[in-house]
């Protein structure tokens, strides 16, 4: 069946293909010939056409069929345009420069055939047309008919190209030249100057189209970081992008945010800026209407109800709509990135960081936590910055997966020449030439040479190009681009010029309201002067539907606003500034605290440009006050280095010096919660020093006690308890309050380390007794799961995991991740101690799912590492070294004893597989810890060298090793180092035949409180029990391996279970029960085969050769 339909046609082939077939190997001509057609076919697909035919070297294309869109002609256009580009690159890439496509697109009625594919979907005359517009195009170049040009005039800039004589047309055909797409879709976002010819950055657009795709099939994450001077095309080149991506016939959403240049950046400004994009968030909108547009928004990409009540009020907080919703920092940057990541679920994302180099360290931080925990979603992030970014962030893109970094050159001479070609037409190769010398490779140079003529009415707009109205002269062209911006601003009027000035204190974007309040004219009579300023392209309009700022006014360059700017005098700035200020403070009163930083960041300019006069003093606690206000928003948004900075600029503007020490032990805070050590420490002893010269005692005790924290998580272990518990001594003096049950709970915790058992018990009481009566949330959490710890040492292990478990669910459900995860940690490890080891791995795995949702590394790899004991004594080994296997980056973490249980535990596995080289490796990567203060860490790593000693047949030096369990044990209790240091001890003892030894170490076991001993290690001792009774020939030897046999089974210890057969086999053997011992060694054989426990199933193979039996073969 057919039908009459509107479609558009594109034809194109190749030029050149036929010599080129002439010259190439057959192999080779068929080889480039099925890449061209597959690289047609999916440049066709991408702008929602289909494939008619290839024929020889050409291909046919139909957009309308068999869906129609209103914008089929436009895409076939840019399919058409996106072909040639694509050509060119592959004729590089082959060295067959000389092979080019042209193409040719008619829109108009076709018969289509219903429900055919491929050849003979269309037919008319429409097709013929195609072809013979085709052949008529000059290679590398694309010719419409007027029914597309009309439909696609305003999206795809035209070149006339005459009437042409086409074969079978009875008169000429009016033809134009498609130059190249000016828009997005339906001509939306077209500036209203001229864009000048995009030149020179076909391989870098290239390359960002490329990775792009990359991201979409693959559904990964990836972040390009576009690097280059100002001026050089960064902009140009995110905007050649966005046009094409919005001309792809797949759907893909588009997020844009610019870093503002305030101080050193607005806290996550950017990051909001693409969230109220999605929300279609208007900049000053209310509140009530943002939470409302919020909330429809999460609706969409959201449908999980709990999901959304978690994300909902931390967007919101970004958004200025809630405060203080979480107080750590991965709590929030988890809630942004999984609406990011709801968002790209549904269709892949794009996110485009304009202006990086003015970003705060909260963003950058974000960008690169996005792109490591979204690393299965098609998130592709854009960044665009100038050098001066990377001297602010050294480490950007470091060891970073998915990373991809494009810096731009200045273009060469040619394209500089295409560049201005293109512009303008018939210039002068003397005037070409002097203004490509002078611009030394920057674009925006020549395009500000051009609009400097055109301000001098050298030139006049014709369509597409600018042409010269005369002789143009001597044309004295300034030497640098911000001396030619400075000639383009001193030859505007004086109103123009004040505007221009005006505007620049502002920002890159303004509303004409905040525009007219500072230049205390009505908006309205700002208009003309607007409008003439975007003739002369200083200025435009944003044009973008969707952006927060649309409607308003911006600058067409970010380096124009910096020299009008830096055209005012120090008194102009500073009243300039504080008219902003105040205009801002009175309109956003409601919502202030979302602009607070830009606000101060007036206050603080005002009152730097001119320090010494009389308001001075006013005008600068008015910006100390909006800083500490700065300073708490940024924090309570987990940006920490930013919100140091706000309090260091406030403390600089006291005179005060006790609000001056306050302020110094914030940023302090700020700096140890963003991991500054050293800074944090310099904050602190500035703070302490203020304070015990105003003769405070307590605050100098409670900020001691702080820099202590930082001391012991630096290895001063010792150094920093005394100088905490001399701060406790203060603190206690004082009627009781949240400073001393915030440091009687550290203070638990590190006692504990220490192995201060009755000190660490005492001071944890002290801390609930506080904590609760003082409405300390997370104190109480973390003192909880302290005392959970310290009723598990005294062998109240019920009580203890009681505990545990309410402390987690306590956390939970007042999202105080820290302590959830804390929890989670600790009641892992006292479930495995009893026993209860399939409930062990459970609470693990449901605190690496929290891990990983906050986005928290450390807990994330702690948790890990915390799963591998109970993997180990369950026998799922290889789950076990594959969840070591995820444990990233440990070095990079400072979690020594992540490191130590991840290599000692994945060694221990190494070792009963026979993979000694293996084992020695983690052994030697973990070397320090051996001199380690931390008892845990030192127990872990000669636990496990012991072990390995032992395989290597070193039995002398694995008893010494092994023996030492008794020192640990007797510091800081029972863990799995213990465990294996004992059961290490005790194989060697046997190993070298010490039968004596082997019954003081059994003793010695026994003699430990029973909360020292799990119920594996326990399990273990019945089995040496049994062992030792065998070698003496006692009649319990088989009743104490029944015990075992038994004790292993109910724990599900499958490694223990097999080594307690293989005993108990030859036992049976020895007294002439073969047939017994086989059913035996026949279990512990599947257990090694299952295990791959390579030198047990070896010995067990060695001890059956001396029988009369054979081994069963373990199963495929």
């Amino acid at each position: 069946m057919a039908e009459r339909r509107l479609v558009s046609v594109l034809f194109a082939d190749l030029v050149g293909f036929t010599m080129l077939s002439e010259q190439r190997d057959p192999e080779d001509v068929r080889e480039l010939l099925t890449r061209y057609f597959d690289v047609s076919r999916q440049v066709i697909g991408r702008y929602g056409g289909v494939v008619e035919k290839f024929i020889g070297d050409a291909v046919m294309a139909v957009w309308g069929t068999p869906v129609a869109r209103e914008d089929d002609a436009e895409r076939a256009v840019r399919a058409a345009l996106e072909l040639t580009t694509t050509v060119s690159a592959l004729s590089g890439e082959v060295n067959a420069h000389d092979l080019r496509l042209r193409a040719g697109v008619v829109t108009g009625e076709a018969a289509i055939t219903v429900g055919a594919e491929g050849q003979g979907m269309v037919a008319g005359d429409i097709v013929n047309t195609a072809s013979r517009i085709q052949t008529a195009a000059a290679p590398g170049t694309v010719l419409v008919d007027e029914a597309t040009r009309r439909a696609t005039e305003a999206p795809i800039a035209y070149e006339d190209a005459g009437e042409r004589e086409l074969k079978g047309k009875a008169a000429p055909v009016q033809l134009w030249r498609a130059d190249r797409v000016v828009a997005t879709i339906g001509g939306a976002m077209r500036g209203t100057g001229m864009e000048a010819p995009f030149v020179g950055r076909d391989r870098e657009l290239r390359q960002v189209k490329e990775l792009f795709h990359a991201t979409a099939d693959e559904r990964r994450a990836r972040l390009v970081s576009i690097v280059g001077l100002a001026g050089i095309g960064k902009s140009r080149l995110a905007w050649e992008f966005e046009k094409y991506i919005d001309g792809l016939a797949a759907d893909v959403l588009w997020h844009r945010g610019r870093c503002l240049s305030y101080g050193e950046g607005v806290t996550y400004w950017a990051l909001a800026e693409m969230v109220r994009r999605r929300c279609e968030i208007v900049e000053g909108e209310n509140q009530a209407t943002t939470a409302t547009k919020l909330r429809a928004t999460l609706d969409k990409y959201m449908p999980d109800a709990e999901e959304q009540r978690w994300v909902e009020p931390r967007l919101g907080h970004l958004l200025g709509l809630e405060e203080n919703i979480a107080p750590e920092r991965v709590n929030l940057f988890a809630a942004w990135r999984i609406f990011f990541e709801r968002i790209a679920e549904q269709t892949p994302t794009v996110m485009v960081f304009e202006e990086m180099q003015w970003a705060d360290a909260g963003l950058v931080d974000f960008i690169e936590y996005l792109l490591e925990w979204s690393g299965r979603h098609p998130i592709y992030v854009l960044t665009l910055a100038r050098p001066e970014f990377g001297d602010r962030h050294p480490g950007w893109g470091s060891a970073k997966r998915s990373f991809n970094s494009l810096y731009l050159e200045p273009l060469n001479a040619g394209a500089m020449d295409e560049l201005l070609g293109g512009l303008v037409p018939g210039l002068p190769e003397d005037i070409r030439a002097r203004i490509r010398d002078r611009a030394e490779g920057i674009p925006l140079y020549a395009v500000e040479t051009v609009r400097m003529m055109l301000d001098r009415g050298t030139l006049r707009r014709e369509g597409n190009r600018y042409t010269l109205t005369g002789p143009v002269g001597d044309l004295d062209v300034p030497d640098t681009l911000h001396a030619l911006i400075a000639a383009r601003l001193d030859a505007l009027p004086p109103a123009e010029r004040g505007l221009l000035q005006n505007a620049a204190v502002l920002g890159q974007s303004f509303s004409t309201e905040r525009l007219g309040a500072l230049a205390q004219s009505s908006e309205g009579s700002l208009d003309g002067l607007l409008e003439s300023l975007m003739r002369k392209e200083f200025l435009a309009v944003q044009a973008d539907p969707q952006s927060p700022e649309r409607g308003q006014y911006t600058f067409l360059q970010a380096l124009v606003q910096k020299v009008a700017y830096d055209t005012l005098s120090k008194r102009e700035r500073k009243a300039r500034h504080l008219e902003v200020a105040r205009h801002l403070e009175a309109t956003w009163a409601r919502d202030a605290d979302e602009i607070v930083e830009v606000v101060a960041s007036h206050y603080l300019d005002a009152y730097r440009a001119e320090p010494g006069d009389a308001d001075a003093s006013e005008i600068r606690e008015s910006a100390r006050r909006l800083l500490v206000r700065a300073g708490q928003r940024a924090g309570s948004l987990a940006a920490t280095g930013e919100a140091e900075r706000y309090f260091v600029q406030a403390s600089e503007l006291t005179e005060d010096p006790v609000t001056g020490a306050e302020l110094r032990e914030r940023a302090g805070e700020m700096a140890w919660r963003g991991g500054a050590a050293v800074t944090a420490t310099a904050h602190y002893e500035a703070a302490i020093s203020l304070f015990e010269r105003a003769g405070l005692r307590h605050p100098a005790a409670r900020v001691s006690a702080r820099l202590g924290e930082v001391m012991f998580f630096e290895g001063r272990l010792q150094e920093a308890v005394d100088r905490m518990e001399a701060s406790f001594a203060v603190l206690s003096g004082d009627p009781p309050d949240g400073d001393l049950a915030a440091l009687a709970a550290q203070l638990a915790r590190f006692h504990y380390f220490l192995g201060h058992r009755e000190r660490g018990a005492e001071r944890v009481e002290l801390a609930l007794d506080i904590a609760e009566s003082v409405d300390q949330p997370e104190t109480l959490a973390q003192a909880m799961i302290t005392k959970g710890i310290f009723l598990g040492i005294r062998g109240r292990h019920e009580e203890a995991m009681a505990l545990l478990d309410h402390a987690l669910r306590y956390a939970l459900n007042r999202d105080i991740g820290a302590a959830a995860l804390r929890a989670y940690f600790n009641l892992t490890d006292r479930l495995t101690r009893s026993g209860r080891v399939d409930a062990a791995i459970a609470q693990a795995s449901e605190g690496v799912a929290l891990a990983r949702r906050l986005g928290d590394r450390f807990w994330e790899c702690s948790l890990l590492a915390n799963m591998l004991y109970p993997l180990y004594i369950v026998g799922r080994w290889d789950e076990a070294l594959q969840r070591a296997a995820e444990m990233p980056d440990l070095e990079r973490l400072g979690s020594q004893r992540t490191i130590l249980s991840a290599a000692g535990l994945s060694g221990l596995i190494h070792v009963n597989r026979g993979d000694l080289d293996a084992a020695r490796r983690l052994l030697e990567a973990s070397a320090e810890m051996e001199t380690s203060p931390d008892v845990q860490d030192r127990s872990n790593h000669i636990a496990m060298r012991a072990a390995l000693r032992h395989a290597e047949g070193r039995f002398a030096e694995a008893l010494e090793d092994g023996s030492a369990a008794f020192t640990w044990v007797a510091e800081i209790g029972g863990n799995e180092g213990v465990d294996e240091g004992i059961i290490a001890a005790l194989e060697a003892a046997f190993s070298l035949d010490d039968t004596a030894t082997v019954k003081e170490l059994i003793e010695q076991a026994h003699a430990l409180r029973r909360v020292d001993t799990s119920t594996y290690l326990r399990a273990h001792l019945t089995r040496f029990e049994a062992r030792l009774a065998a070698r003496q020939n006692d009649d319990d030897a088989e009743a104490g391996f029944a015990r075992a046999t038994e004790a292993f089974r109910e724990l599900g210890a499958a490694f223990g279970l097999g080594l307690t057969l293989l005993d108990l086999g030859a036992w049976l053997a020895e007294r002439g029960r073969e047939d017994e011992a086989a059913v035996r060694w026949d279990e512990a054989g599947g257990i090694f085969g299952a295990l791959s426990a390579k030198p047990w199933r070896e010995r067990l193979e060695r001890t059956v050769a001396g029988t009369s039996l054979s081994l069963a073969q373990p199963s495929a």
